[in-house]
């Protein structure tokens, strides 16, 4: 027998640079379940372009009369509700039978490729997952269930891959689902029934090195499961700040910029720290403008109001999240990475009327710039006031338009929506969807459901969340009316472009509304050359917007029919409350008690047009002195929730709430309401008005 002859170490590595030279550098990864989940959580990773590359698209129930932007139909919206004129999947594969149920195509990928985020507001029937041309499939089983917790429904687990919140994030699931060589995904179901759902999809470039998911992996990689869901669940105190830290002070005076400090070398800002001290914190936070210029660039790639920045403004809402955190204190924190050849510098400008002192803590760490393939960090802020905001007609927002090679991580939207109507159904701004062109494509390659689902959440929701990816740290209301915030950051789900990206996001309002505003940034990465549609910030972009003092609520679709009472007039011995002022309020005041220890309680005249059931609705305020109480209506208690109770405690913000109750029989004339606080309450019982509305019950 012939004896092999090995080679050696010099030969050796000839033979592999001879090998990387004819297949490229990408040759020997493999992507796997372990490694994208290692990049759940990898936010240096970010800063350099993908390699192994691809491309992300997005499959949905989007409304299929949307064809092109010069053609009836761009802003149609039957996107999920049922009977859409055109079913909303890529191809029928059975016709409805007699029962109604039918097989329709979400998605068919060939080649190598991931899931890396799905989401549903509520979606029936049953779901087929193959991967691979098998005919065996991943999953077969309740739509449902797959959409929001992909790996308990593949590994027939209950809650494991669902702790904290962690993988599915308030409507989204980021259950990363490799595959080899191809993707087949059928929904079988009544397209009478609700069927709305995103489904996000890594397309690699053709050669890439793919191991597909197979139910072991769930065990195989429990170590990158629990890293991911360590960080995840607390990002704050998982990623601490690495580096060589430089502090910097100044005082920014009005009309002027200060170049607070500038960091030399091949470095990149690993952590970002400002906080600012004014005499008003949230004119400051938004008339002070935070520039970052990375390698002497001509124009800064950061330039955002600071409070903006950070992705909770306008003011101080704290929140964390896997790449920002906003403390109560005021400190603001980025954890996104930032490198550069050269050097970065960091001036604050000031376009409001008073000076502001500002302090930047920076870390940066040793980071080698590599050509084609490292980038620059980019925020660029814009908002437009004045808008008329409706469902007709509709309108495309430019989020960014972008030429060059880059990546896309993330959004953020800053909303003012005056609205009188005070309920979700009536008063939500965001029925648009978001529309996003990749590399000059004629069709979004997302085009999506709702700006709401966008953001990863559904039905208009005016609850505050925060999450890792995802989170509504500010929304006033009553349901959406005021100021609202919503941020999505792009991790796992990140968005490459080659030659340039497009994002719009359709403005439709359930209700016509004037002087809107709408503020917006994507966070980018983009290579030496790349360059967008930005315009420079003026004073009359950071102006101070203040809600109307004088608003009065108006019924209209969730609220039509109602009469509004302002609660102070209702109240029996008017002695007993006082008044506090803030725009948020109906005519600029809202009622507030303070109780005293014991059973007292406080009584309000209800008149009722005629005797019939009604439901009655508490529009009520929580801040930090908010307290709990219950409703009596005669006799009984007002049916509102859990054991009845309304809890107006809310640490850091100022909120105004609806509280529905259940429908309850009144008398023509006057009805007595009973407010009655909760056993050791210790705070206010603030409500602006009540709502009578007839119940259809």
């Amino acid at each position: 027998m012939k004896k092999m002859k090995f080679l050696g170490p010099c030969s050796y590595s000839l033979v592999l640079a001879w090998l990387l030279m004819l297949n490229g550098p990408d040759a020997f990864t493999q992507v796997t379940t372990g490694s994208l989940l290692e990049e759940m959580t990898d936010l240096e990773s970010l800063s350099r372009f993908p390699s192994p590359g691809y491309r992300t698209t997005q499959f949905s129930s989007y409304d299929r009369r949307s064809v092109s932007a010069d053609l009836p139909g761009w802003f149609a919206n039957s996107d999920g509700f049922g009977g859409e004129p055109i079913p909303g999947f890529e191809e029928v594969l059975e016709a409805p039978g007699e029962d109604g149920i039918g097989r329709y195509l979400v998605c068919h990928v060939e080649g190598p490729g991931a899931v890396v985020r799905l989401w549903t507001a509520r979606i029936t029937g049953k779901l087929e997952v193959y991967l691979d041309a098998s005919r065996s499939p991943l999953y077969r089983g309740p739509a449902q269930r797959f959409f929001t917790h992909a790996y308990d429904a593949i590994g027939g687990t209950d809650g494991l891959y669902d702790q904290e919140a962690v993988f599915w994030q308030n409507t989204a699931g980021y259950y990363p689902i490799p595959f080899e060589k191809e993707l087949k995904i059928v929904w079988e179901g009544n397209l009478e029934e609700l069927h709305f759902y995103h489904l996000q999809v890594r397309q690699y470039d053709p050669g890439t090195r793919v191991e597909s998911f197979s139910r072991t992996d769930l065990s195989t990689y429990s170590q990158q499961i629990g890293t991911a869901r360590e960080i995840l669940s607390d990002p704050a105190g998982s990623l601490h700040p690495k580096g060589e830290k430089r502090v910097m002070h100044g005082q920014v005076e009005p009309g002027s910029a200060t170049r607070l400090g500038t960091i030399i070398g091949e470095k990149a800002i690993s952590h970002l720290a400002v906080r600012i001290q004014a005499a008003d914190m949230e004119r400051a936070l938004r008339q002070n403008i935070l520039k970052i210029r990375f390698d002497g660039a001509s124009s800064p790639q950061v330039q955002s109001p600071v409070g903006d920045f950070f992705g909770a403004a306008p003011g101080i809402n704290p929140y964390h999240s896997l790449p920002f955190s906003v403390y109560p204190d005021g400190s603001m924190h980025c954890r996104f990475y930032m490198p550069f050849r050269d050097s970065a510098s960091i001036e604050v400008e000031n376009l409001g009327g008073s000076p502001v002192l500002v302090e930047v803590e920076a870390h940066a760490v040793p980071r080698s710039w590599r050509e084609g393939e490292s980038m620059y960090f980019r925020a660029r802020w814009r908002i437009d006031h004045g808008l008329h905001a409706s469902s007709d007609p509709s309108q495309d927002i430019p989020y960014l338009v972008a030429n060059g090679r880059g990546v896309s991580v993330g959004a953020a939207a800053y909303i003012y929506n005056p609205t009188p109507v005070p309920s979700s159904w009536g008063n939500w701004w965001g029925e648009g969807d978001e529309k996003i062109f990749i590399d000059q494509a004629p069709f979004p390659d997302f085009f999506g459901t709702g700006s709401e689902d966008y953001y990863n959440y559904a039905w208009s929701s005016s609850a505050i969340f925060t999450h890792p990816y995802c989170g509504q740290p500010r929304n006033d209301g009553p349901a959406n009316r005021g100021f609202v915030t919503n941020y999505r950051w792009h991790i796992l789900d990140r968005i490459p472009f080659r030659t340039g990206l497009a994002f719009y996001m359709e403005l439709m309002s359930h209700e016509p509304v004037e002087d809107f505003s709408y503020g917006r940034m994507v966070y980018a990465y983009g290579m030496p050359g790349y360059y967008d549609d930005h315009l420079p910030l003026t004073r009359e972009d950071v102006r101070h917007l203040e809600l109307p003092a004088d608003w009065q609520p108006v019924g209209k679709k969730g609220s039509g029919g109602a009469t509004f009472f302002q609660a102070e007039a209702l109240v029996k011995d008017p002695s007993r409350v006082s008044q506090e002022k803030a725009p948020i309020w109906s005519g600029g005041t809202i009622m507030a008690w303070s109780p005293s220890e014991g059973a007292e309680s406080l009584e309000l005249d209800l008149p009722a047009p005629s005797d019939g059931k009604y439901r009655i609705v508490l529009t009520a305020g929580k801040d930090h002195e908010g307290g709990a109480f219950r409703v009596m209506a005669g006799e009984a208690f007002l049916e509102t929730g859990r054991d009845n109770l309304i809890d107006l405690y809310e640490p850091y913000r100022v909120l105004a709430r609806n509280y529905y109750a259940a429908p309850v029989a009144l008398v023509k004339g006057t009805n007595m309401l009973t407010i009655v606080p909760a056993e050791g309450n210790r705070g206010k019982i603030k409500i602006d008005f009540i709502w009578l509305m007839r119940s259809r019950d």
